[in-house]
């Protein structure tokens, strides 16, 4: 959601924030500011819109300046304002703050401070931290440190903050709590971002900040502590992947860039997962033992009786697809949950369960949150009670990878546009594999029927570069069609179905069009209601065990004189007499039919989106990672 930098060095601050919060842009904001400490006074500049409107603000200010902080805001408390962006100052302008995440007894301090006579300004729960940490300061003698770890102690719900002030010029204050924020170290300079994009300019070094952590940073070096006052000792890393995946290099969109990213992720993918060198050995053997490669124990899946999967969003679908592939290839019973339900109406608690955690940022709030709840709950218990918990994520360094202790990493690289593409893939690539290895594991299937949905796999890079050699443009004229339609309607039926759900979500995602998804068979139980001339039906429809059923609901549709848009082969004689339209995926089997179904949807959602004008990368409303609940 909302962005936050930091920055303290030798270089003029100002240039360096907007830069920084240009790289934060895809996360979502609807304003965006910087304020800056120049001879023991704050200067803070604030502006609604786009992140130009700030620019165009600062245009001709001269501001020599070498400490700051900027954000840009995606509303929670109080509407898009200027009044209402970041950063907020107390009612002195001596403490500036920006954080992202929710104070939620903001009500009770703002009151508190207001008996106090501090006067407020905005809407947002924000604006007490500066005052608070402005109250502190005046009646004790501590420290900006001390008076910010003194506030944040008092704060309840998820934050990450940066903190300046007037008083105290030569120094950068973070904390950390529940929302991510991650420091950067350059020479004689140093960076906090609360997302890594906005570091790699300058930095490949970095230290993310633990839930209840803090740092000061400073001209000369950096200090770590967590709540309590302790100084803490920690270490950066390096991170691994390269600041050219976060440019267009060539594309309209980023979203686009992305969608013709995903034959290098699925290969990506196959690399990190599999041992090809032991590929013959394992056929010679007639077991892939040897050849599926996450890394995971084996105490992680023994005796294992069950899986839940917590997901939001994108991810969601991604372990809806997962359940069928663990169901149907291992054998073992899953249940998908939306993370930000479970939190409030837990399942009981089942023996031997294995709990997957599904977030492409391992930063959403609802999956952490419920996946620390199960943590809680199952502590203490029985040994077949207690938590067996796996992450699924695209970013090793997440709070995510730092909450669970084992993580599969989907390797998409960073992913800019909000509407997920290469994420989603990478995280059904992630699910195949381990539905793969437990199915070894558990003797579900024989080596011979694994090894073929292996080489089905190896396969599909190819097989998606050919969609998108041969359909980009059709799907790019077909769009136009489209400008003036309202509603749309997606449908499948087994593991497809799950893609008509994805299908119809980017659709309403980036184009703001109403969209459903169902599966084929329930659209006679009520949504064929819908259906007219100008509703279009988009079927995913793969030759299979459920081909002939989803034709049959194919050409009910049909009979309501509905537009329909098949995903399906292109030699197809049955569909190619049913479809109006034709979105051509190459002959695969079933089951790895879902990776190739959704490049279509992608392609689709995309250019009605483009052609109509619209901010495809950061669609209204939306943030990358929903790091509040």
């Amino acid at each position: 959601m909302c962005g936050i930098v930091g920055y303290i060095g030798t270089q003029r601050a100002t240039e360096i924030l907007l830069t920084g919060l240009e790289k934060l842009k895809y996360r979502g904001y609807d304003s965006a500011g910087i304020a800056t400490v120049w001879e023991g006074k704050i200067d803070c500049v604030r502006a609604k819109g786009k992140l130009q409107n700030l620019r165009d603000k600062l245009t001709n200010v001269e501001n020599p300046a070498q400490i700051g902080i900027g954000h840009t805001r995606w509303a929670t408390h109080g509407k898009p304002a200027e009044h209402n962006a970041h950063p907020h100052t107390d009612m002195a302008r001596q403490v500036a703050v920006v954080q992202n995440g929710i104070v939620e007894n903001y009500a009770s301090l703002r009151e508190e401070l207001k008996e106090k006579g501090y006067e407020f300004r905005s809407e947002t729960d924000t604006e007490v931290i500066p005052n608070l940490i402005a109250e502190i300061l005046s009646t004790n003698s501590s420290s900006l440190l001390d008076a910010v770890r003194q506030a944040v102690n008092r704060l309840s719900g998820a934050f990450a903050i940066a903190v300046l002030s007037g008083d105290y010029p030569d120094e950068l204050i973070l904390a950390r709590q529940q929302a991510p924020l991650v420091i950067g170290f350059g020479q004689g300079e140093f960076f906090c971002a609360s997302d890594t994009p906005a570091l790699v300019p300058h930095t490949w070094a970095v230290l993310p900040l633990e839930n209840g952590e803090m740092a000061r940073l400073m001209p000369l070096g950096v200090e770590v502590y967590n709540f309590a006052g302790d100084r803490l000792k920690k270490y950066p890393f390096t991170l691994s992947w390269n600041p050219v995946q976060v440019e267009k290099q060539g594309f309209k969109h980023f979203m686009l860039k992305e969608i013709h990213e995903q034959p290098g992720v699925v290969r990506t993918c196959l690399e990190a997962y599999l041992q090809t060198e032991k590929h013959s050995q394992a056929k010679d053997n007639s077991s892939i033992g040897n050849l599926v490669n996450l890394g995971l124990p084996e105490e992680l899946f023994q005796d294992l009786e069950m899986i839940q999967i917590l997901a939001c969003g994108t991810s969601w679908h991604a372990g809806l697809v997962g359940k069928y592939l663990l169901e149907q290839l291992a054998g073992i019973p899953t249940q998908v949950q939306y993370a930000s339900e479970f939190r409030y109406a837990p399942p009981p608690i089942t023996a031997n369960t294995l709990t997957i955690g599904v977030t492409q940022s391992g930063e959403t709030a609802d999956t952490l949150a419920a996946l620390a709840m199960e943590q809680q709950r199952r502590a203490g218990g029985e040994a077949k009670y207690q938590s067996r918990i796996l992450g699924i994520t695209n970013r090793s360094e997440s709070s995510l990878a730092q909450m669970v202790p084992h993580i599969i990493n989907t390797h998409a690289g960073i992913e800019i546009g909000v509407a997920a593409t290469k994420t989603f893939v990478a995280q059904l690539m992630a699910f195949y594999f381990l539905a793969l290895d437990l199915a070894y594991r558990r003797q579900n299937k024989s080596a011979s029927q694994l090894e073929e949905i292996i080489d089905g796999l190896r396969q599909l890079s190819r097989e998606i570069e050919l969609i998108l050699e041969t359909q980009s443009s059709f799907i790019e004229e077909l769009a136009h069609q489209f400008n003036e339609t309202k509603d749309f309607i997606f449908v499948g039926r087994g593991i497809n179905f799950p893609i008509a759900l994805e299908g119809a979500l980017k659709l309403k995602e980036i184009s703001y069009i109403h969209a459903e998804g169902y599966p084929a068979g329930e659209m006679k139980h009520g949504p064929i209601a819908l259906l007219d001339a100008k509703v279009p039906v988009v079927a995913i429809a793969m030759p299979g065990s459920i081909f002939e059923k989803v034709l049959s609901n194919a050409q009910e549709a049909k009979a309501r004189d509905a537009r329909l848009i098949g995903v399906t082969p292109k030699d197809e004689p049955q569909a190619a007499e049913i479809f109006d339209e034709v979105l051509a995926v190459p002959m695969v089997e079933e089951i790895l039919s879902p990776i190739l179904t959704v490049i279509p949807l992608q392609l689709l959602a995309y250019n009605i989106a483009a052609l109509r004008g619209l901010d495809v990368d950061q669609p209204r409303n939306l943030a990358k990672s929903v790091t509040v609940e």
